[in-house]
């Protein structure tokens, strides 16, 4: 293995020159990075790379734990959202490609591997305008794993990727439709120019079911539960649907109802308005190509045809110290569904009815996944995975169908508290009214107060503003039993350590802050929120959800950022944006009573979802 690692390094120092004098007068901008799973290629293209040369040795770093070797490009930019590349087997485990620092211009690549990997199969060239890396023979087995289920709901590896998509014939009965959703398909010829990595061109509802068809590889996304009315929304990132079916409703029998729409430039968005909102989920087709949402007590598992097969093996790999993942391969194309409770990942494997189960325990025995169980289902398999509350869950498909990887990154571990050594902060004693529960404790977090304005336009004051909204959310609060604490209920000022203190010492369930936006550029407007440690995810989702879905303004996403208030507190944090001060008609929209007791309502909601969700 030493010996090959040294080959290695030879080989990338003289296949990845360049000439010095082009980078002291210029900068290689990476344009693309692309796979090509028939012939195991990732290029990365730039119009400027025929010009250079010599630059000297790459420096390639190896590391254990997990096994990695890297490498950089200096005077580089990665002039697309960084990339990553998941495999099932074959020796390499993923590829990442991201800017590593931007002063200076650094773009890193990161290649992850199994512990006996014959390094003769990675193999660096420089053709023309493209860097390529060839996995030879590597995925000869099983090819590229794509991303199907995630749990964020804002990833930077998002990306308009060009496609070419086909239109397909039009069939008027529903059962042949998803029958032939989940085995093959005829299409007419349409070509199409897509930013986008799934295509939407066929929407078809039944009773208890809904099947969307397309072209291209459908993602979904962590599912968020609302109320008044009760509904479960989908998320389809990376996704265009077509104009036609945009917002239309569709009756899936009784009060349940569907929706589709574009969510946003890149997202589409799926609402199923019912009473039971846990029964949907999400189940994939063969190619991948076809997603039937379904209510798992409703739906006929006669629509999903296909023989049987079964797990010809199993593997795990441990990804860092938080993150862990599991593979399952099988002898034929998978059709799954896929739930995510607060505690469970369960895949119905419909389609798969043998494995050996001597062999997936001992595959998993003293990993995280030794809890782990395959049971056997009136239509094929379940796997029931146990995790942590608060953890990260993303699942891939191989490309070939063939098999199913669950990636499980663990909660990050709360330090204990420690003494605080600033200046003691009274912190108000809070009384229940009675009647009532009690039943969570939150803290409100009016921004700004007293000295510090905050964001300032025509004489309007942020801190005025943030205070109002958050009075009304404690008082909406209070009225269905939660414990609250204000930050501040006056125009005060309170430092932001103040803040993090009299938070840490009332021991809340969670903590809400309450800013309002600014910008440069006047046309700005929208809602943000904002969290920064995994385990405010779920709160972050589902208050920003409710807002998005009560307040007509733009819906700007969330955002992992380090405002000191949400990093610093050890309980679920947030902080949203509830709209930009220096956008003219919003400025007045935020003054005006509707917005406020509208926003105020639609936070309130966000958090009652969110703990019922944690149940």
């Amino acid at each position: 293995m030493k010996k090959l690692f040294t080959i290695l390094i030879l080989f990338i120092a003289f296949t990845l020159s360049f000439v010095s004098s082009a980078f002291a007068e210029g900068t290689f901008k990476i344009t693309a990075a692309n796979l090509d799973t028939s012939n195991a290629l990732i290029s990365l293209t730039s119009s400027h790379l025929t010009e250079m040369g010599d630059i000297g040795s790459i420096k390639v770093i190896h590391l254990k734990n997990p096994t990695r070797l890297y490498f950089d490009l200096p005077n580089t930019i990665l002039s697309i959202p960084k990339k990553s590349w998941q495999f099932a087997y074959g020796g390499i485990k993923q590829i990442r490609i991201s800017q590593f620092s931007t002063n200076p211009n650094i773009v890193r690549v990161v290649i992850y591997y199994d512990d006996d990997f014959d390094m003769s199969k990675l193999q660096f060239l420089k053709v023309q305008n493209n860097v390529i890396i060839k996995l030879k023979n590597a995925l000869a087995q099983n090819p590229f794993m794509q991303n199907t289920y995630r749990d964020d709901h804002a990833s930077s590896s998002d990306f308009y990727e060009y496609m070419t998509v086909s239109e397909s014939v039009n069939q008027n009965d529903t059962l042949s439709q998803i029958n032939n959703a989940f085995n093959t398909q005829s299409f007419q010829k349409q070509e199409l120019r897509l930013n986008t990595k799934f295509y939407v061109d066929r929407v078809s509802a039944k009773n208890g079911a809904v099947l969307l068809g397309g072209m291209g590889s459908v993602g979904i996304e962590k599912p968020m539960i609302l109320s008044n009315p009760s509904r479960i929304i989908f998320d389809l990132p990376n996704t265009l649907v077509n104009q036609s079916l945009r917002n239309k409703e569709y009756s899936l029998g009784g009060a349940d109802k569907f929706k589709i729409g574009q969510f946003s430039v890149n997202k589409a968005r799926v609402v199923i308005t019912t009473p039971d909102v846990t029964k949907y989920i999400p189940i994939y087709s063969k190619d991948n190509q076809a997603l039937l949402i379904g209510n798992t007590e409703k739906i006929s598992y006669d629509m999903i045809t296909g023989s049987d097969g079964s797990i010809t093996g199993f593997s795990d790999y441990k990804i860092d110290d938080q993150s862990s993942a599991m593979t399952l391969n099988f002898n034929t194309a998978l059709i799954h569904g896929f739930d995510r409770t607060n505690t469970q990942v369960i895949a119905y494997l419909y389609n798969i009815s043998n494995f050996n189960k001597e062999a997936f325990q001992k595959a998993f025995d003293g990993t995280p996944f030794e809890k782990a169980e395959i049971t056997t289902q009136p239509k094929g398999l379940k796997l029931t995975i146990p995790i942590e509350y608060g953890s990260l869950v993303t699942a891939f498909t191989g490309a070939d169908g063939k098999s199913l990887k669950i990636q499980i990154k663990a909660p990050r571990q709360q330090e204990e508290k420690k003494e605080t050594v600033s200046t003691p902060v009274t912190v108000p004693v809070i009384t229940v009214p009675k009647g009532t529960t009690g039943k969570h404790k939150v803290v409100i977090d009016a921004g700004h107060g007293g000295s510090d304005v905050g964001a300032t336009r025509n004489g309007t004051h942020e801190k005025f503003i943030t205070l109002d909204v958050a009075k009304r959310v404690e008082k909406l609060l209070k009225a269905q039993g939660y414990g609250v604490l204000m930050t501040r209920t006056g125009d005060t000022f309170v430092s932001l350590s103040d803040r993090v203190t009299m938070s840490e010492e009332y021991e809340p369930d969670i903590f809400v802050s309450i800013h309002v936006n600014s910008s440069t550029s006047e046309s700005s407007k929208g809602i943000e929120t904002h969290y920064y440690h995994q385990e405010s995810i779920p709160l972050a989702q589902t208050v920003h959800a409710s807002l998005a879905s009560a307040i007509d303004s733009p819906n700007r996403g969330l955002f992992k950022s380090k405002f000191y208030v949400i990093n610093h507190t050890t309980d679920p944090a947030i902080l949203v944006e509830i709209g930009f001060i220096s956008n003219t008609s919003e400025r007045a929209a935020l003054l005006g009573e509707a917005r406020k007791q509208a926003t105020a309502k639609a936070i309130v909601e966000g958090i009652n979802n969110y703990f019922k969700n944690s149940k």
